[in-house]
């Protein structure tokens, strides 16, 4: 505390000698300025003269670090996209490094007019923020009402579980550009039905219903942390069967907590255990007939559990239990079933998610509490009885008990805060319906760039041009696009999630290098800023239609199961809904010297793409 009063004192010291020198009276200076990533500050924030400026300071530093220009450029560039009164404003950042040798400046503003970093020791302050202030030349505006303007927060899921388990409201960090979702709407209404649960001595469960990236995770998150201690009367658990996912948000948890806490990293990573867990854990503690601590569970993309084929043959070959014969969700009910009182289940459903052989999706639930618990109340939107759902032979006649809630929709993703069409615009395009593909990306391409070429090397050159300050970048690809590999995409070459996703910029093992390529099971339910997208000859474009093949051993071979190819069109569902800011497709050239990569499986594709909006970058 002691060093932090210092810094503090150093940087009044300074603006005080700096600024008196300035004759312009239209300025005023915010300390410790929120930045919308919830758990930010901006050590100064300078309202001077029509321009916004972040001030970063870096007390006794001997040099400019890159990190610490990454940083300032982050704090401009979410104050520009989430803070409501910038949006129309030059916002300049500027690191402040107290011991470094002085820097020479020019200003180069983006498109969005948010500038590259300015460098300084203090040192001529002022006269480099009234220079920029000249050349900027924009409108006065008044601080006061700036800073009162609001902000509109998109966090990535990592930061939004950050700051619900740092006490935050759901309402605070998760507001859209059109203000549209309100999440705040449908936690409420969880949380009321589960107290009414409780009190009514019922058991219940929800179905959730969205668009991809409509926030569904964050409201499971967020009923989990307000209920997360064993001794509440209304103790939640969230479970996902996402390996990547609960490693990724257990540890960018742990790091958070010790930062903020001071505690051990085994003492902060025992309490995020308990918040988040992965489901087979809890599954397979649940084998013995015990009751489960827990009388709240959440289950994240719950459409992905096992049919009874798949979970009989699991428990088979692994469990060694020879008479296993349920449905992973038909087991979960009964397992919630076995409190004597009361129990809810809220079950986050995404249409067109089923990307796993063996997944049940929403027909597994239904079957079971109509076969086995009809007692159980159960919950829905009307949205739950529409095709993008119903599956499996689901009727509505297997609703008839459940009971309407509009709020258990959430109609309007949140992934992208430039973008709140892509879902629908992904949607027609791996449904082949090229008029509603382009009509969206029209509209699309001002805000989230989407772009195609066949130069891999140009697209990862695009690809570190477009991310700025912390945004995050990664290469992406289905995980049986095999024959991406003489390229250089090596779906195949396992990384560690954990790294790949926390991991600084500077780290080789980071998804920033565009080295190591994540397949739709590591990033599904997680995002990026900017996505690298390869596509491979398995979802390949025939000139009218699309077809869907495996690469198996030395060859293609045709996918046969309606339910195969499936997965594959939610395996791109998934890899091209990841990015928020804007996206790349690489498709290759192929090559007719190699019977598995002719230029022809490549080549109809391209051109598809090129007629749904994408277009190319060379």
């Amino acid at each position: 505390m002691h060093e932090q009063t210092g810094a503090w004192l150093s940087q009044v010291e300074l603006l005080q000698q700096e600024f008196k020198m300035l004759t312009e009276p239209a300025g005023h200076i915010f300390f410790e300025f929120m930045i919308p990533r919830m758990g930010k500050r901006a050590d100064v924030v300078l309202c001077y003269r029509g321009v916004v400026f972040a001030l970063e300071f870096k007390v006794g530093a001997l040099k400019y670090q890159q990190a610490d220009m990454r940083q300032a450029h982050s704090y401009a560039l979410d104050l520009k996209n989430f803070h409501r009164g910038s949006h129309n404003k030059p916002v300049i950042p500027i690191l402040i490094s107290t011991h470094s040798s002085n820097s020479s400046n020019q200003l180069a503003l983006a498109a969005d007019h948010v500038a590259k970093p300015l460098l300084t020791n203090g040192d001529g302050l002022a006269a480099l923020v009234d220079d920029i202030a000249q050349q900027c030349n924009a409108p006065i505006f008044n601080a006061r009402d700036w800073a009162d303007s609001g902000y509109l927060p998109t966090p990535t899921i990592i930061e939004a579980a950050q700051a619900l388990y740092a006490q935050h409201a759901v309402e605070d960090i998760a507001k859209t550009e059109a203000d549209v979702t309100n999440l705040g709407v449908t936690s409420d209404k969880l949380l009321e039905v589960i107290h009414e649960a409780r009190l009514n001595k019922h058991k219940v469960i929800c179905f959730v219903t969205g668009v991809p990236g409509a926030g569904k995770t964050l409201v499971g998150l967020n009923i989990a942390n307000k209920h997360s201690w064993p001794e509440n009367d209304e103790y939640a658990v969230f479970l996902s069967g996402n390996g990547p996912l609960v490693t990724v948000l257990q540890e960018a948890l742990t790091i958070d907590k010790v930062s903020s806490s001071g505690e051990t990293k085994a003492s902060a990573r025992r309490q995020t255990s308990q918040f988040i867990q992965n489901i087979h854990r809890f599954r397979d503690e649940a084998l013995d007939g015990s009751k489960p601590p827990e009388q709240v569970v959440i289950f994240d993309e719950a459409q992905r559990a096992w049919n009874a084929e798949q979970a009989s043959k699991f428990m088979k070959s692994k469990r060694k239990l020879d008479d296993f014969d349920e449905s992973e969700p038909e087991f979960l009910i009964e397992v919630m079933d076995r409190h004597d009182d009361w129990a809810v289940i809220i079950a986050l459903i995404g249409g067109g998610q089923e990307i796993n052989t063996g997944e049940a999706g929403l027909g597994g639930w239904l079957e079971a509490l109509k076969n086995r618990f009809s007692h159980w109340h159960v919950y829905c939107s009307e949205q739950l009885l529409s095709g993008e759902y119903i599956s499996n032979g689901v009727s509505q006649e297997s609703l008839e008990q459940v009971k309407q809630l509009p709020s258990l929709h959430l109609a309007t993703s949140m992934r992208s805060f430039r973008a709140e069409t892509l879902s629908s615009f992904v949607h027609f395009v791996i449904d082949g319906e090229t008029d509603k593909a382009v009509a969206i990306s029209e509209s699309l391409h001002e805000q989230y760039p989407l772009y195609i070429t066949r130069d891999l090397t140009l697209a990862k050159a695009w690809l570190k041009s477009k991310s700025r300050g912390l945004e995050s970048r990664g290469m992406l690809a289905s995980s049986n696009g095999i024959r991406l590999k003489p390229d250089g995409i090596f779906v195949k070459n396992r990384f560690d999630p954990v790294a790949w996703f926390l991991s600084p910029q500077d780290d080789i093992r980071s998804c920033h290098f565009l080295e190591d390529t994540a397949t739709e099971f590591d990033v599904q339910g997680l995002e990026l800023d900017w996505c690298l997208v390869g596509w491979d000859a398995d979802f390949r474009y025939n000139g009218s239609t699309f077809e869907h093949w495996k690469f198996k051993g030395t060859k293609w071979q045709q996918r046969k199961k309606i339910e195969d190819k499936r997965y594959l069109e939610n395996a791109y569902r998934v890899l091209l809904t990841r990015a928020r800011q804007g996206m790349v497709i690489y498709i290759p050239e192929g090559n007719d010297a190699d019977p598995t990569r002719p230029t022809q499986y490549y080549s109809d594709t391209y051109q598809y793409l090129l007629a749904c909006g994408f277009l190319d970058l060379n």
